[in-house]
Formats: structure tokens, C-alpha cells, sequence
């Protein structure tokens, strides 16, 4: 600590203090002062991966979030973003739960046109010129999906979806007019766009099918210099009611995505958490095998402690009352662990237990022993307010350099475990919250005799729902084949108000 700081206290450090938020969409501005441009970040930029699959937490809207407040420039080099969904509140898609396509070929309509409108909105948007953009934009204004190229996201899905589902009854060829049998009422007027590849004779009276204007869309991005990249995030949101519905609307997207790969003009990016492509993939997908513009984030130990130290750093009151230069720190590994336990306890449980942050990784493990970002940053977050409360009640400051103490790392542990199992695991998996609910106040560690007992099921039952609740990373599968035990971790078990030991 230098004679400069001595101003400043563990009161106004803590204070300062911010892990940054746990969730990348609430700090947009923040997020670029201590985003780690990796070499993954770099073939994301620079256009080499289309596909980015990671946990929940791992830090997909991160790399979303940073794409997005580097839109400037990447517009300076001829990129233009286009996000397919809201940021924020209800999907974009909500209107497909209670009006769902037949399948996945409808699906794959409902995509490639939506997209298709996307980029029409952005060649009339830029003015752009040539025969190609014309087409494509007269050939949406015709269907009446460019009406207005600054409608909301929702309501321009909405116009794809009805155009779809209308567009079989409406294909006639171009100027007739197709009658009702029944009242003699018009139904409808030929259109140009065709859903599927138009016969040599449509293709005289001027039918062009999706591919076809996707690909004079392209052209169109070709002759004014420019690329389109589309992105797609919160998926897991978009069809969170039906499981169903999401493995068709993610296994049709991929095959849109598939399709438009020789799209050199036009980016589809697609960001998507790992448990949910393990489903869609673990019930049959054969062209998975076809997407290798991929990353999957993965976190280790070395990387959670350098993405804490170089938030905690970029806080100008703790490298100041610490006297530090954060750039020496954050190039040595060895360095930033030094620094990192200087500001904790040893331990958090004394005795045969592990260090400060092995610990805090310890118990934001869930049943596949991953530790994410986001229940990192939210221990700590905890943490620190629990410190400054005990502050403001007249308890002592931690000891030498520590800013926080065992006691604070402790009253951190219940809030993270509620807010994980709540906002987390009930959200997403609502079919299985009765079973995890039934196992409050239970013991830690079960066999499936014991889980059959607690749900009064039978053995083949609480055998299946177990496989289940392993799948979904609430708890941990140990023993052998024949005779497994479940384990739940840490991270739950304040939330559930489990007692530890076998049932």
C-alpha cells in the first residue's frame, strides 16, 4: 500500500468495488473495459466462426453484447449487424408457441424468409443500388414484408409467419385470381416468391423461390461492397414452453444456416447454450456432423481468476490503494493468483480444505463440475456486500490486506444458490421442478431406491427422472453402472435446504 493511498480506506475500496454484472446484456458500456479479447474473440470479429455454444453463464451474451459495441466499426469495414431477436423482454418468436408450424420444413421457410426480410430491410435502409437490390426489394414490398423497414422485430416476424401460412393458398400463377368454391370470394393474388423451387414454366411468369432471392440478395451485398451479418441469441427463451417446438425451430435453423453457407455476402450467427444442442442433437441430427465454424466457451480455473483480477482492477481505487500497476499484473499468471489472495482469507473452511478461490469454484459448481462466470461474479458480488453490511455495523475491517472475510464468503453462499435454483433451474425446466422440490430438506447424497421413495415412483421411474436431473446438471451421477449414486453439489443445496450425507 503506498503513503498516496492512504487516504482511502477498506470502506471506500469496497465501496468502489464492482465485479461487473452477471449478466452481459446489463452492462453494455461497462463490458468493454474489461472484455478479454482471446484468440477465440479474434475469429469471432474477424468473421471465421458462424456457431458459438457455451453453458448457462459461460459468456455467450458477452461475446454477443462486444460484437454489438464494435457495430461502428465493423460498419467501417463493410460489416453490417442485424440481430434477429429483442435483447431483452419477449421473444421475437413468442407467437409460434401458441401458433406452431407444422414441422421442421415450414420451419425452414419461416427462417430463410425472415432473414430474407432482414436483409431487404437493410438494402432499402442503405439505398443500396443495382438490379439485384431492386429485386429484392420489390419482390418483399409486392408481399407487403417491406412496408416498413423500421417496424419492431416482432411485428415483422409476425407479418413472415402469416405470409407463410397463407402462401398456399394465394400460389396461382401471376395476375389470375384464385376463387372461394364456396362464396365465389377472391382468396388471393399470385405472388413471385415461392416456397418451394418453381417449375421451368412459373419461372417464365416471374416465381422466384426463397434460395433463389437469398442468393440475388447476396449478389446485391456483392455489388455495393458490403456483408450482412444476422445474429440469433436468446433461443433458449424463444421456445422455453415447448420442447418440441425448440428442437424443431433450432434443428430448422441449422439447416438454414447449412443452406446459406455459400453466402459469401451473408453471416448467419447463431448463439446457443450447449445442454440445449446436446438435446436437439441426442434425439438424431445428422448434418451436426456439417457445422465446423464453431467454438464452445469453455472456463478453467486460470481463466475465471484472470477474468476476476482484471475486473477488480479496472476499479482505479483498488490498484491505487493497493499501490499496483494492473497491465504488470495481468501479463503474469503467477501474479494475478498473488494478488487475488491478498485480498481473501487463506481459507474459507479451515483444516484439510482448499484455498479461497478453489473454493469459491467449489461452490458454484453444478452436477457436470462446471464452475461459470456468471455464479462467480455473483459469489463475489455477495460477498463484498455482505462485507461492507458488516461495516455499516460496526464490526471490524478484515485483517492486513484481505477486504473480505470468511464470514462474508459464507453469507454469499445462500443468495447465490436461491437465485440459481430459482431464476435458473425452475425457469428453465419447469417439468422438472416438482421433482427437485420434493427433495427439500432431504440429504445431499441418494441412491434411486431412496429418490423412488421421496417421489413414490417406481424404480424404473425415479431411474429415468434421475438420468434427467443428471442431464440438466443438478446433480452429479458417482459410483458405478450397476449401482450409481446421486450427489447434489453445493450450489443447490442452501436453496433446497438439503442435509449433508447419504439418504
Amino acid at each position: 500500500m503506498t503513503d498516496e493511498a492512504t487516504a482511502l480506506t477498506k470502506r471506500d475500496v469496497l465501496s468502489a468495488l464492482s465485479f461487473g454484472a452477471r449478466v452481459a446484456e446489463d452492462e453494455r458500456e461497462g463490458l468493454a473495459d474489461y472484455f478479454i479479447e482471446t484468440d477465440q474473440w479474434k475469429k469471432v470479429i474477424s468473421g471465421q466462426i458462424d456457431v458459438i455454444f457455451g453453458p448457462k453463464g459461460a459468456g455467450k451474451s458477452a461475446i454477443y453484447t462486444s460484437l454489438m459495441n464494435r457495430e461502428e466499426l465493423l460498419a467501417d469495414q463493410g460489416v453490417l449487424l442485424v440481430t434477429a431477436e429483442k435483447p431483452r423482454g419477449n421473444t421475437v418468436f413468442q407467437g409460434l408457441v401458441a401458433d406452431p408450424p407444422t414441422g421442421e420444413v415450414e420451419f425452414v421457410s419461416i427462417w430463410k424468409l425472415y432473414i430474407l426480410s432482414l436483409l431487404g430491410s437493410v438494402i432499402a435502409d442503405y439505398g443500396m443500388v443495382g438490379p439485384d437490390a431492386d429485386s429484392v426489394r420489390d419482390a418483399l414490398f409486392q408481399e407487403g414484408l417491406l412496408d416498413k423497414t423500421d417496424a419492431p422485430l416482432a411485428s415483422r416476424f409476425r407479418a413472415v409467419w402469416d405470409w407463410i401460412k397463407g402462401a398456399v393458398p394465394r400460389m396461382v400463377p401471376q395476375g389470375e385470381l384464385k376463387l372461394d368454391p364456396a362464396t365465389a370470394n377472391p382468396v388471393g393474388v399470385a405472388f413471385k416468391i415461392s416456397l418451394q423451387e418453381p417449375s421451368a414454366d412459373e419461372r417464365l411468369k416471374g416465381f422466384l423461390s426463397l434460395d433463389d432471392l437469398l442468393s440475388t440478395a447476396n449478389n446485391a451485398l456483392e455489388y455495393n461492397d458490403l456483408k450482412v451479418w444476422v445474429l440469433f441469441d436468446r433461443l433458449d427463451v424463444a421456445f422455453a414452453e415447448s420442447r418440441d417446438l425448440e428442437a424443431n425451430g433450432i434443428r430448422a435453423l441449422f439447416k438454414t444456416y447449412l443452406d446459406m453457407r455459400d453466402l459469401e455476402q451473408v453471416g448467419v450467427k447463431i448463439f446457443l447454450r450447449t445442454d440445449i444442442w446436446d438435446e436437439v442433437t441426442k434425439a438424431g441430427f445428422r448434418e451436426a456432423s456439417h457445422i465446423t465454424r464453431q467454438l464452445r466457451i469453455e472456463w478453467g480455473s486460470a481463466s475465471l481468476l484472470h477474468l476476476v483480477v482484471r475486473r477488480v482492477l479496472n476499479v482505479g481505487e483498488v490498484a491505487d490503494y493497493y499501490g499496483l500497476l494492473p497491465r504488470e499484473i495481468l501479463r503474469d499468471a503467477g501474479a494475478q493468483r498473488t494478488f487475488f489472495d491478498s485480498l481473501v482469507p487463506d481459507q474459507i473452511d479451515v483444516g484439510k480444505n482448499p484455498a479461497t478461490f478453489e473454493w469459491i469454484l467449489g461452490r458454484v459448481q453444478d452436477g457436470t463440475k462446471k464452475s461459470a462466470p456468471r455464479e462467480v461474479i455473483h459469489l463475489l458480488t455477495e460477498a463484498r456486500d455482505a462485507q461492507l453490511r458488516a461495516l455499516d455495523r460496526g464490526e471490524a475491517e478484515p485483517l492486513t490486506t484481505e477486504l473480505m472475510s470468511r464470514a462474508a464468503f459464507r453469507e454469499s453462499l445462500f443468495p447465490v444458490s436461491k437465485v440459481r435454483l430459482e431464476q435458473t433451474l425452475y425457469a428453465e425446466y419447469p417439468t422438472e421442478k416438482p421433482w427437485i422440490q420434493a427433495l427439500e430438506g432431504e440429504k445431499t447424497e441418494h441412491t434411486v431406491g431412496t429418490l423412488g421413495e421421496i417421489w413414490s415412483v417406481s424404480h424404473t421411474e425415479a431411474q429415468a427422472r434421475a438420468q434427467r436431473l443428471v442431464d440438466i446438471g443438478f446433480i452429479e451421477e458417482r459410483g458405478d453402472r450397476d449401482s450409481p449414486t446421486y450427489w447434489v453439489p453445493f450450489l443447490y443445496r442452501l436453496g433446497l435446504n438439503l442435509r449433508q450425507g447419504a439418504a
